[in-house]
């Protein structure tokens, strides 16, 4: 049986979807239901549903950012959006993210039927050609499958849309939580995906690892208040998220080549000549 989950805010849609629709005849079964983008972030990594029936607009959520998350980290879920917001902006956002089906509500039941017969459709699709490149790879030698193995994985679509769209958030949440302490728990918690996910995003399409790029932020916005010379140094490593001075003047040095008092006497000076 195929697994289903629904996350959406109005008990009734839930209600109605869960026993309106003879899941056993499309060879599903309901596994799960959330009420907000919190709930089912955690109900899908727990899950892990074939198919997922979801709202854009619900408290606690981004509609758009879990989309995103759940197709960056799960890309072979299939993904429907049932929802009342008609903007036309948000389907095509949705649907550059992954969606299978971007559905107005209230739908009519050809519409959910014909939706559930692609997603299934797609979901058979991908598990007849996972077998058959099991039963492929059987035939090979174990580097050459570790070869491929590796190539497959840098096709993977980590520079879709969706892993764009994560990596953007996650960079847009550092850039206005800076000065706070955050970890990558909370950016991922912030993007709707685990924390090995979002680091292996970061990695791919920055080159660098969570904290290179927190303490980049951090001392682009220090070099920035090193202009004001009121402001003392100690206050400025304080103000953009450094607790121990110590460790901002190592971090300045390592990213800027200089300690932050030559930068100030210095370049800044030159830079004002």
């Amino acid at each position: 049986m195929f697994k289903v989950m629904i996350v959406d805010d109005e008990p009734i849609i839930v209600e109605g979807l869960t026993k309106s629709i003879k899941w056993d005849t499309y060879e599903c079964e309901i596994v799960a239901t959330a009420s907000n983008g919190i709930e089912g972030k955690a109900l899908i990594q727990e899950k892990k549903p074939d198919i997922i029936f979801t709202d854009i607009c619900m408290p606690e959520m981004d509609g758009l950012t879990m989309m995103a998350g759940i197709k960056s980290e799960f890309p072979d879920m299939e993904l429907c959006v049932l929802t009342g917001f008609r903007e036309f902006d948000y389907a095509q956002r949705a649907i550059r993210l992954g969606v299978s089906r971007f559905l107005l509500k209230p739908s009519n039941m050809s519409e959910l039927e014909e939706a559930i017969v692609y997603m299934v459709d797609n979901v058979k699709k991908r598990g007849s050609q996972k077998v058959q490149k099991e039963n492929d790879s059987i035939a090979e030698s174990r580097e050459e499958s570790i070869t491929e193995q590796e190539t497959a994985e840098s096709k993977l679509p980590v520079e879709s849309a969706a892993s764009s769209f994560i990596v953007k958030n996650a960079l847009a949440y550092m850039e206005a939580h800076y000065q706070e302490k955050i970890l990558l728990s909370d950016v991922a918690d912030q993007t709707y995906v685990s924390q090995w996910h979002l680091s292996k995003l970061l990695n791919r399409h920055t080159g660098q690892n969570f904290s290179e790029l927190l303490n980049t932020v951090r001392i682009e916005k220090a070099k920035e208040m090193l202009k004001e010379p009121e402001l003392r140094i100690g206050e400025i490593a304080e103000a953009v998220g450094f607790l121990d001075m110590a460790h901002f003047s190592r971090v300045f040095k390592k990213i800027t080549g200089v300690s932050a008092n030559h930068y100030r006497n210095t370049i800044l000076c030159n830079e004002e000549i």
